[in-house]
């Protein structure tokens, strides 16, 4: 018998990192259109370069905060090491299946259907996945919010009307949903049982997925063109540091101590964040549908955010049941 060990992060951090991540999630759209605009880049090659500057972006601030503090033993962990590099092999496979799958169903069916099929399975997904492998329950406060949540995604996204639906996109848009509840929860278990550091396993996810996108990357076409090199890189640069390096790092930090249902749905805040982006730097006009989307999405997930810190206290929660071996 054993009993999961208390996390050092605080359930309200972890939160915080859940939600700086939906939030930074949401601008990485924004800063792809603008790649589209001028650097010859598609959605694969830019997604390649997003994963391979923030692996080189991680590797060296780890190499500037050992060399500042000295070594710094790894966390303990009583995972095997075969196990270990098996989970981050799979969890680099599925963030790779996660962002191309996404990108090849914004290309068939629009960025619209694309974008709610994809976060909203994605959630339903990893509900079930979790009740099914670690025993969290939502309970049915969690449901409503859940439920909540993708009725105001819905309204968001599809309220504008104009929506083309297509089986081939829908399909990948359901694979990238599969791919995102399969990082997450392949994720979600060692970082619960205190199982290695975050920024490790981010690393070798970061790693395998590079390698598993580069093929599709250079049949693409892979090198940004010569007009307007420097605007190019700095937005790569960009894309690489924020919703990538450091907002992958929150993520992965935040399931020790998230539930991975609840982590979900509040990471639905990215398209309120690209919204808002839209209507503040890009020009879009706020529609009544946009506000009202927003406004019950937002709702929801502060409703989520709630029951997740409530629950916090009581150190042996039965929602999280550790599985026998």
């Amino acid at each position: 018998m054993h009993s999961t060990p208390s996390p050092a992060l605080p359930v309200g951090r972890g939160l915080l990192y859940v939600t700086l991540t939906g939030i930074a999630w949401g601008t990485a759209g924004a800063t792809a259109a603008l790649l589209y605009r001028g650097s010859g880049l598609g959605p694969l090659a830019i997604s390649f370069w997003r994963t391979v500057g923030g692996l080189v972006l991680l590797v060296a601030v780890r190499a500037v905060l050992r060399h500042r503090s000295g070594a710094t033993p790894a966390p303990a962990s009583n995972e095997p090491m075969r196990r270990r590099a098996v989970r981050i092999t799979l969890t680099g496979v599925a963030f790779a299946v996660f962002q191309t799958s996404y990108f090849a169903a914004v290309q068939d069916t629009g960025l619209a259907v694309g974008t709610v099929v994809t976060m909203g399975a994605a959630p339903v997904l990893i509900a079930v996945g979790a009740r099914l492998t670690m025993g969290e329950r939502l309970g049915a406060g969690g449901v409503l919010a859940v439920a909540g949540a993708l009725t105001g995604l819905s309204i968001l996204v599809l309220g504008g009307g104009g929506a083309t639906v297509r089986p081939a996109g829908v399909g990948c848009a359901l694979l990238s949903a599969a791919g995102c509840a399969a990082m997450t929860l392949i994720t979600r278990r060692p970082a619960r049982d205190g199982n290695g550091s975050p920024y490790a396993a981010i690393l070798g996810t970061f790693a395998v997925g590079a390698l598993c996108m580069l093929p599709f990357a250079l049949v693409e076409g892979l090198w940004p063109q010569a007009h307007g090199l420097g605007r190019s890189l700095l937005l790569l640069g960009y894309v690489a540091a924020v919703p990538t390096a450091l907002a992958y790092v929150l993520y992965f930090a935040s399931l020790a101590v998230v539930r991975a249902a609840t982590a979900s749905v509040i990471l639905l805040l990215e398209p309120v964040s690209a919204a808002a982006i839209a209507v503040l730097f890009l020009g879009e006009r706020l529609t009544v549908t946009t506000a009202a989307g927003t406004g019950v999405l937002l709702t929801a997930v502060v409703a989520l955010a709630v029951t997740e810190a409530r629950r916090a206290p009581a150190p042996a929660e039965p929602d999280v049941v550790p599985v026998a071996g």
